[in-house]
């Protein structure tokens, strides 16, 4: 879950990056800094994402996002399809949302594995 973990967090960080040009790429790079920030936590300091507390704010933080998701989800036909995206700024905001989305919920997933094992060995 580790190589995972540190997999998706490389793959967030140019999600913040190509942000420099967008008009509203502040908010999206703040949107990505989420997963980024608990992937990171994930695969590099696990152990003081354990306790209940960040395990509740992590709750949060996957509800919250899959909230967007929903919000952003592309309504454009064929959304996935390169020349759709290519040219659609909703639908790579939606997607874009889909991915962090995802990230996130791998996230609290290690969370929550860890946790059990945790559990399991006490």
């Amino acid at each position: 879950m580790k190589y995972l973990n540190i997999l998706l967090f490389l793959l967030m960080i140019p999600f913040i990056g190509v942000q420099y040009n967008d008009p509203d790429g502040l908010m999206w790079a703040l949107i990505y800094l989420v997963p980024l920030a608990w992937i990171g936590l994930a695969a590099f300091r696990l152990q003081h994402i354990l306790s209940n507390r960040s395990f509740m704010l992590m709750g949060l933080s996957v509800a919250g996002m899959l909230i967007l998701t929903v919000f952003y989800w592309p309504t454009t036909p064929g959304f996935w399809q390169k020349d759709v995206w290519w040219e659609t700024e909703t639908a790579r905001e939606g997607m874009g949302m889909m991915i962090a989305s995802f990230v996130n919920i791998v996230a609290a997933l290690s969370v929550w594995l860890a946790r059990k094992k945790q559990a399991l060995s006490a």
